[in-house]
């Protein structure tokens, strides 16, 4: 079982506006010991959407989703869900009460009448408590407005001021139990003076020895911007598991890439370089 996030919406893929999800969610999920595995951006055409959550439905993976549950003529992810589930869409009773309740507040905010519940305007804000046959709701501390779940699947406004303490909410709630529950470590290096040609064969070598150890690499032609060090040609060299795993295999990789010829830099050094 993994984390996923799909993101929803042409204004993300247009460039109308700059996502910041992405990065909430794997800030989130980094404070509770739990990691993203993968992420998918989706604009805002139905047929695309479900298809995309046909299969993540199937993954079995934990799945949140942003964007697309309002009620206008752009917003297609409460009705494609229920399409990928092959479920109708129902209005949830306890979604119908929160969003009566806040059509209650918006009027308490303004002198006149008590609102006209029967209203076409009021009765088309219930569409957005219409949530495929069997979910469950997410709270929306902001406006009341709840998000849903259909099993590990939980769907959020696109709004980061309400997604993101939904998707708290839900991840504090739902799967606590999985907080920190897989100890993780990561330890690197910057090496120069070597190509990734040159370093691929240790790094299959070091995942080979220590099963359960993944190595990454992420070279860079130099960051000028940041100067320093950092302005050389350099490739950012680690492992990440399992803490003991990786404390064995992090010392097989520096003593590999010594043999090699490459000159190192631990991350901690480099930083010391920098503030000289």
């Amino acid at each position: 079982m993994a984390f996923g996030v799909i993101i929803i919406g042409d204004e993300i893929l247009s460039g109308r506006r700059t996502d910041k999800h992405l990065p909430k969610v794997i800030q989130l999920l980094t404070e509770r010991g739990l990691a993203l595995g993968w992420a998918e951006y989706i604009g805002d055409d139905p047929e695309r959407i479900t298809t995309t959550l046909r299969r993540s439905f199937a993954s079995g993976d934990i799945v949140f989703s942003t964007g697309g549950i309002g009620a206008t003529p752009d917003d297609h992810t409460r009705q494609c869900a229920a399409a990928a589930l092959g479920v109708p869409l129902e209005l949830h009773a306890e979604a119908a009460r929160l969003i009566q309740e806040r059509i209650r507040d918006m009027h308490a905010d303004a002198a006149g009448a008590p609102p006209d519940l029967d209203s076409p305007e009021n009765r088309h804000r219930l569409n957005m408590g219409t949530f495929p046959r069997g979910a469950s709701i997410i709270p929306n501390g902001y406006n009341k407005i709840p998000g849903f779940s259909v099993g590990d699947h939980h769907f959020v406004p696109g709004f980061p001021v309400m997604a993101w303490p939904m998707i708290e909410w839900v991840l504090d709630t739902k799967y606590a139990h999985l907080h920190h529950a897989m100890p993780h470590a990561e330890k690197s290096l910057l090496v120069f003076e070597l190509p990734e040609s040159t370093l691929t064969p240790l790094m299959e070598k070091i995942e080979h020895d220590f099963p359960g150890v993944r190595v990454f690499s992420l070279p860079s032609v130099g960051d000028a911007e940041r100067g320093g060090i950092y302005a050389r040609r350099h490739i950012d060299l680690g492992v990440k598991g399992e803490p003991e795993a990786v404390a064995s295999a992090f010392v097989k990789l520096r003593e590999g890439v010594h043999l090699l010829g490459g000159d190192i830099v631990e991350p901690d050094a480099a930083q010391a370089k920098q503030r000289d």
